[in-house]
């Protein structure tokens, strides 16, 4: 049995290359295209976008990862089927159960190297690409970072950090505001143990103003409650999605686990959404193979629309996985749910109709 393993693991792999490699040519054709009149707009040199192009290809292999497994297990079988070893395996006695089973090693092999590459490769690439797309062509920069769970943002006339437990509301704590002078000395400093925002007015709690005097040095006026006017509203505080995308998987549990109850809901949903979709080809293959096997039994070796229903079931799984996501955004689902709930039923209904082709 380890040669008919290594044989369909084999056949497997090499459908799984030759479909990643076809989408990932067709979708670096459509991006350039469709950014070829920003770069050359922003004048910059067809050898950037090339290399743009490139920096993008672990981002697509992350998206398109689900639906290659899928379509790779249905080529397989289905060549097996056109070639007469898949009725000839049946026939010998050979479970159907045993006959899927190099193709979900396989599948979750491909699935752990996705991991890897969403820990180690993808965040580098993914932050070199939206610097030469965000920076270098569309010229707007991301005035603010994170670091270590305090953000650090630039404003018009001074530098804010800051940490900010919840993206929805303006409330924040450890607020720290610094106003360089022209000689780059700290002109005005203040920090305080928390601050708000809330009708157009800047309110801090328990902290103190320490101003620059031409003369004294600095003064220095400690406050429980005060409001100040600074020159930049928190709306503008908030980082840009993409410096989201480009935290890894462990950097996004760091981020959980610094941020509070509320914002650990938020830290959490991101990462089931991001590896709930790149385990998503295991479940599609579970159901997949006993349909296109039903498929072969009702139509014989005719496996023309193997391909196109393998296509429609990825896009129902996605259209499930993304209604889901947005409902836990809403707040109508837990994370949990939104994210593994497609894997749950699909993976139970191919389970069920592979106990049904094993009779």
């Amino acid at each position: 049995m380890k040669l008919l393993d290594r044989y369909i693991l084999g056949q497997f792999i090499k459908y799984t290359l030759l479909v990643l490699g076809s989408l990932i040519t067709i979708y670096l054709l459509v991006d350039l295209f469709e950014r070829l009149d920003n770069f050359l707009d922003a004048k910059k040199s067809v050898g950037l976008l090339i290399r743009y192009l490139l920096l993008k290809i672990p981002l697509i292999h992350d998206q398109v990862i689900p639906v290659c497994l899928l379509l790779a297990a249905v080529i397989t079988l289905g060549v097996l089927n056109h070639n007469r070893e898949l009725p000839a395996l049946k026939a010998a006695g050979i479970s159907v159960t045993r006959i899927i089973r190099p193709l979900i090693i396989g599948s979750l092999g491909m699935t752990l190297l996705t991991m890897a590459s969403a820990e180690w490769l993808l965040p580098s690439t993914l932050a070199e690409s939206n610097k030469i797309w965000y920076v270098e062509v569309k010229n707007t920069p991301a005035k603010g970072i994170n670091r270590n769970g305090r953000n650090f943002f630039r404003g018009s006339k001074g530098i804010y950090t800051f940490v900010q437990k919840n993206q929805t509301v303006y409330d924040f704590v450890e607020f720290l505001y610094c106003r360089l002078d022209t000689d780059f000395s700290p002109a005005l400093l203040l920090s305080a143990n928390r601050a708000t925002w809330d009708n157009g007015i800047w309110t801090f709690y328990n902290g103190q103003m320490k101003r620059k005097n031409p003369i004294s040095g600095y003064s220095v006026e400690p406050f429980t409650t005060a409001t100040f006017d600074l020159p930049d509203k928190p709306e503008e505080f908030f980082l840009p999605r993409y410096k989201l995308d480009e935290l890894s998987l462990s950097q996004h549990v760091e981020k959980a686990l610094l941020e509070d109850t509320q914002g650990n809901t938020q830290a959490w949903s991101e990462i089931n959404k991001r590896i709930s979709y790149i385990f998503l080809g295991v479940p599609l293959i579970l159901l997949g193979m006993p349909l296109l096997l039903l498929f072969q039994r009702q139509r014989g070796r005719d496996l023309a629309l193997a391909i196109p229903a393998s296509c429609g079931l990825a896009f129902l799984a996605w259209g499930w996985w993304s209604t889901a996501q947005s409902m836990a955004r809403a707040g109508l689902l837990p994370a949990s749910v939104a994210s593994w709930s497609v894997h749950f039923v699909i993976g139970f209904l191919g389970l069920m109709l592979i106990r049904y082709q094993n009779r």
